[in-house]
């Protein structure tokens, strides 16, 4: 295990800066997770990290001790790649034992970590099949178990189940979170999927144009984003945005279709309001509190159905996240209630002002 600082780390390809400063500290056997849109810089981290790429500036420490210059076989990490890249001519026991092969580990070291390893990935029956004889999900086992033999410091993981279906990244996931208990080794973990970095991360890390907007543990995020990217970052479907108009009495703003009125004492002017879909409910058209509209859209996912409502009079529109067995029609005229402890208030930068206080919806 070990522990990891990024201090001031920049990374530039030409005149293109990539990473733009990152302070990050990875505490010993700690999981987490970089999430960002495409092009935020999260796999360039990586592999600054692993020491594929050399470092711009800045400073990276492992255990205390500067590694900015140190190949990246010595610095004690393995790293899982996307593709799987096994050799289609080794067993599953030589393909994950061949790097202990390629550092002269005696025969008997070797096939003792490859059995653990397999133990721990529960790949037992597979040492002696070939590459071809596997599923993603068991070939995606092996490259991870490639990684355990080596005993590493740090595991770097590089978007490992993107080219799994679906029902088999639910099972990596739990194979994952399950080696996390038994290795508690260092991990550092780069994924698109928000389920995967929710579900498996001890800290987020959520990255934006090579910059790091916030850092803390999976609730921390969903609960009080610190501005708006976050906010819409975080969460399936993503947080409704409602813009605020003009000032319509004390503390009371005019909405699409009413009015809310939001805390006093902000620190800033409010520009726009936020509610996730979860914290939205549809009830009858015209109700007190609420805001009216059509439902334009729905989908019916089983044990969730979407609605998607226009609100009346504006193009906004708001996703309504409901029980699978509640029922909606295409152009139903709807209300829609909020949740005042749920909404989130930011400022014309984007700012978070007010998380989880009460604000209060008026009808028009």
């Amino acid at each position: 295990m070990a522990k990891l600082e990024l201090s001031g780390i920049r990374k530039s390809f030409g005149t293109t800066e990539v990473l733009k400063g990152i302070d990050l500290t990875v505490q010993d056997g700690e999981f987490v997770a970089f999430v960002g849109p495409s092009g935020c810089g999260k796999s360039t981290l990586l592999r600054l990290i692993c020491g594929l790429d050399e470092i711009t500036a800045g400073q990276m420490a492992i255990d205390g001790e500067i590694v900015n210059d140190v190949p990246p076989a010595k610095r004690g990490i393995a790293m899982v790649f996307q593709s799987y890249a096994l050799y289609p001519h080794m067993s599953v026991a030589d393909n994950m034992g061949y790097a202990l092969w390629l550092a002269g580990t005696p025969k008997a070291e070797i096939r003792a970590r490859v059995e653990i390893a397999a133990k721990v990935l529960r790949i037992e029956s597979y040492l002696d099949r070939k590459p071809r004889q596997l599923s993603g999900g068991q070939r995606q086992r092996v490259a991870i178990g490639r990684a355990i033999v080596r005993e590493p410091r740090i595991f770097l993981f590089d978007e490992p189940l993107s080219n799994l279906d679906a029902s088999l990244r639910v099972e990596m996931r739990i194979e994952i979170a399950r080696m996390k208990e038994r290795l508690g080794t260092t991990m550092v973990y780069v994924t698109h999927d928000q389920v995967e970095a929710m579900t498996l991360a001890d800290k987020i890390v959520v990255l934006n144009a090579g910059k790091v907007e916030q850092v803390g543990s999976p609730l921390d995020l969903y609960n009080k984003p610190i501005n708006k990217f976050v906010a819409g970052f975080i969460g399936s479907p993503r947080m409704n945005f409602l813009p605020l108009g003009v000032a319509v009495g004390d503390q009371r703003f005019a909405i699409p279709g009413g009015s809310v009125r939001v805390p006093p004492d902000l620190a800033a002017k409010p520009s726009e309001i936020g509610i996730r879909p979860e914290h939205l409910e549809l009830v009858d058209h015209g109700a007190p509190n609420s805001l009216s509209g059509a439902v334009t859209m729905t989908e019916h996912l089983g044990s969730d159905t979407y609605a998607y409502v226009a609100l009346d009079g504006s193009e906004d529109m708001l996703v309504v996240r409901l029980s699978g067995e509640r029922a909606v029609r295409r152009k139903e005229k709807i209300g829609v209630g909020f949740d005042p402890e749920m909404i989130h208030v930011f400022a014309a930068d984007g700012r978070s002002i007010a998380s989880a206080r009460p604000v209060a919806l008026e009808a028009a």
